[in-house]
């Protein structure tokens, strides 16, 4: 039996021609396209887009494209019912995960004209979803789901704040969904490929992905790499205390990652808008206090921020809720996951890989009545 690898790490477990990660020559690009490129002259729709239908779109496709996602934002009545009824702590990504499972029984897949509907009907209505739970729960407002902005970034930042967007802070999250859009076999692209792999539906392999990424050792890091800025007031309190911290064994959320061995070049992409905005706002306290810890962790444990450090201060600067910056992730990677369960079905090869056994050896069965205590 071949020797096993704890966490798959290091196995090729398909192949795919969606997404590079870390490959040399090439680096992150998604469809052959270079991240940094795609970060600084494309908008999330084109990249969506790109993902999606497998190519950049023409100036005509993407008015098409950005006009049809833009007629699909609205909730049924069914889902702000389910929404208003749910607690006002729940966690968002529980919500988002029975969201997306609702509009399966309400919208089945069979129902519509191929699933590039589902997947942009999901791109569309799940940010409205995140915005109408948080504002209907923490506000006690109903709010229209149909804000008639242009984005995606610009939606969400509309149906959370209510008021018009800082253009800045718009280009800013649509940057930030560009980065999170797609990462090849991360752990819940893979768990939407494995259920995809079975021939079920679409709504249910991108609930197995919400549910993956839920788990804080794949997802959450941008949360608590936030939670973790606003304990230091100073960058030499920040210093002090993350040494305090590793002395302890303690683990720094936001670094270091499980392809990268140097530098996620993510990270490189967001950290200059996190500088901006912060600068823009008059208030770069916190910016400077996550460059001590980056510092810091270089210095001690030649670790490096991935793209969840410094995507914490934008989205903090942009004014979205701390506990929603997961949530923002699965809006990006709902791009990704739709990517990979469609080449998945074309691939049509049911995932199911062995074990090693490490149990008992085989014994006999003792009756009940003769067993001993």
């Amino acid at each position: 039996m071949s020797p096993v690898t704890a966490g798959l790490a290091g196995v090729v477990a398909g192949e795919t021609a969606i997404c590079t990660v870390g490959k040399d020559g090439a680096g992150l690009t998604y469809r052959g396209y270079d991240i940094a490129e795609l970060a600084e002259h494309a908008t999330f729709e084109e990249v969506a887009y790109l993902l999606v239908h497998g190519t950049l779109p023409s100036v005509a496709e993407l008015d098409r494209y950005r006009q049809r996602l833009g007629a699909m934002r609205e909730l049924p009545s069914a889902v702000r019912a389910v929404i208003e009824i749910m607690p006002t702590d729940a966690n968002p990504m529980d919500v988002l995960r029975t969201v997306t499972s609702l509009l399966g029984t309400l919208e089945p897949e069979g129902a519509f004209d191929g699933q590039h509907r589902v997947a942009d009907r999901l791109l569309a209505v799940l940010p409205s979803a995140v915005a109408y739970w948080y504002r209907f729960h923490h506000d006690g407002v109903r709010i229209p789901t149909d804000t008639g902005e242009p984005s995606t970034a610009l939606h969400l930042l509309r149906g959370l704040r209510g008021e018009p967007v800082d253009p800045l802070c718009g280009r800013a999250l649509d940057v930030t969904l560009i980065l999170y859009a797609e990462h090849e076999f991360n752990a819940s692209t893979f768990a939407a490929r494995v259920a995809a792999s079975t021939r079920t539906d679409k709504y249910s392999a991108v609930t197995a992905a919400i549910a993956t990424l839920k788990g804080p050792l794949h997802g959450g890091a941008n949360e608590e790499a936030m939670r973790l800025i606003e304990r230091f007031q100073t960058p030499d309190e920040a210093e002090h205390g993350v040494l305090e911290m590793l002395a302890r064994r303690e683990r720094i959320m936001g670094f270091g990652h499980r392809v990268y061995r140097h530098s996620d070049p993510r990270s490189d992409i967001v950290k200059p808008w996190a500088r901006r905005l912060t600068e823009a706002q008059g208030d770069t306290t916190a910016f400077a206090v996550a460059e001590r810890i980056e510092s810091v962790m270089r210095r001690e444990r030649n670790l490096f921020p991935n793209l969840d450090f410094y995507t914490a201060l934008v989205y903090r600067a942009c004014g979205i809720p701390t506990e929603l910056f997961t949530p923002v992730f699965v809006l990006a990677r709902t791009a990704g996951w739709s990517a990979h369960v469609f080449e998945q079905r074309v691939a049509d090869k049911l995932v199911r890989p062995t074990a090693a056994y490490v149990g008992p050896e085989p014994r006999p069965f003792v009756p009940i009545g003769e067993r001993s205590r």
